[in-house]
C-alpha cells in the first residue's frame, strides 16, 4: 500500500490548484483502501509478471473516490470518515468535477498499462456502478422496495467494484478464466457483506466510531434491507412507524426505529445474511494456492462481519 500511496500522489498531479486541493483531501482522509487491498493481495497470491499491480490498485482507488465525491453531492452528506466531506468544505460543483477529474485520470491509467481487458473490467464496472446509483435513487422514498431490488442495487453500487478490483488482480496473473472468475466472485461476495454490515451499522453504532452520521440512510429515506426485514416482521403499529420514516426521511425517529430493528431481530438477520455471503467468499476461493496472500483473504472474509466501523 505504501507503493501504491506513492502513485496516487503522483497521479494526482494537475496544473489546476483546485484539482490538487480537493483530490488530496478526498483521498488522504482516510479510509479502508480495501478495493485496491483486495486487488495487491490476489496478484500477490497468483503472480504479478508484468508489475502492474500498484499502478491499477491506485486505479480502482480513484474511480471509488471519484464515486464518494458524486455520492456526497448527490445525499447531501457532510461527513465521511469523521471529517466534512469535500462536498460540505468545497461546493457541490468543485466535488463533481473534481470527481469527473478522477474519473478521467483513472481511464488515462488504464490506457497506459496497454492491456484492452484491463479496460474493458473497469469501463464495465464503472458503467455498472452509475446504474446502480440510479436504481438506488428510484428507490428512496419508497416503502415498498423489495429485498431483492434492494440486493440489486448493493450489488452494482457496492459489490461491483470490489468484484472488478479482485478480478484484475487474478487477470494481471495470467492464469486464466477459471482463476479470474474464481477472484470475480470473492469480490462480489464480499462488497455484498460489506454493504450489509454497514447497513446494520447505521442502526447499531456510533458516528465517532464510524467516521460518519449514523441515520444518514434514514434521514434520506434509503430503504436498506434492516427496514425491510424489520417491516416484515414487526407489529402493524411500528410497520407504519418504519413506512412513513421511509416516505418522509424519519431521523427525528431514529431512536424509536433502531430499537425496532433490533427487537424485531432485522439486525442480526442483516449480519447473517453478510456472513452467508462471507462464507461464499471464503469458497470461491478454495482453489488458490496455499501462501500467504490466500490466508490473507481467507482470514479477511472471516473478519469482515465482526467489524464496528
Amino acid at each position: 500500500m505504501h507503493e501504491v500511496d506513492q502513485v496516487i500522489a503522483r497521479r494526482l498531479q494537475s496544473d489546476v490548484a483546485l484539482v490538487n486541493q480537493i483530490g488530496a483531501y478526498i483521498v488522504h482522509a482516510g479510509g479502508k483502501r480495501m478495493r485496491p487491498k483486495l486487488l495487491l493481495m490476489f496478484a500477490n497470491a497468483l503472480g504479478d509478471p508484468r508489475g502492474q499491480r500498484h499502478e491499477l490498485a491506485a486505479v480502482v482507488e480513484f474511480i471509488h473516490t471519484a464515486t464518494l465525491l458524486h455520492d456526497d453531492v448527490v445525499d447531501e452528506s457532510a461527513l465521511r470518515r469523521g471529517k466534512q466531506t469535500a462536498n460540505a468544505m468545497f461546493g457541490n460543483a468543485a466535488s463533481v468535477l473534481v470527481g469527473d477529474f478522477l474519473y478521467s485520470r483513472a481511464f488515462q491509467m488504464m490506457v497506459g498499462c496497454g492491456r484492452m481487458r484491463v479496460l474493458e473490467v473497469l469501463a464495465d464496472a464503472t458503467n455498472v456502478i452509475a446504474e446502480g446509483e440510479v436504481l438506488q435513487l428510484m428507490n428512496v422514498h419508497d416503502p415498498d422496495t423489495t429485498v431483492d431490488q434492494y440486493l440489486r442495487v448493493i450489488r452494482y453500487k457496492t459489490a461491483k467494484l470490489f468484484e472488478a478490483s479482485a478480478r484484475l488482480g487474478a487477470l494481471i496473473s495470467e492464469q486464466g478464466e477459471v482463476m479470474e472468475n474464481a477472484a470475480a466472485a470473492y469480490g462480489r461476495a464480499m462488497g455484498t457483506a460489506f454493504q450489509l454490515i454497514d447497513d446494520a451499522l447505521d442502526y447499531d453504532g456510533s458516528a465517532e466510531v464510524l467516521g460518519k452520521n449514523v441515520g444518514d440512510d434514514l434521514r434520506e429515506g434509503k430503504p436498506t434491507l434492516p427496514l425491510l426485514l424489520a417491516m416484515q416482521r414487526c407489529s402493524t403499529a411500528d410497520r407504519s412507524l418504519i413506512r412513513e420514516a421511509i416516505v418522509n426521511g424519519g431521523g427525528d425517529r431514529l431512536g424509536d426505529i433502531a430499537r425496532v430493528v433490533q427487537a424485531c431481530g432485522a439486525l442480526e438477520a442483516t449480519r447473517e445474511a453478510a456472513a452467508v455471503e462471507a462464507e461464499h467468499a471464503i469458497q470461491s476461493i478454495r482453489g488458490l494456492p496455499a501462501n500467504p496472500w490466500t490466508k490473507g483473504l481467507l482470514d479477511f472474509a472471516a473478519r469482515s462481519v465482526e467489524r464496528l466501523t
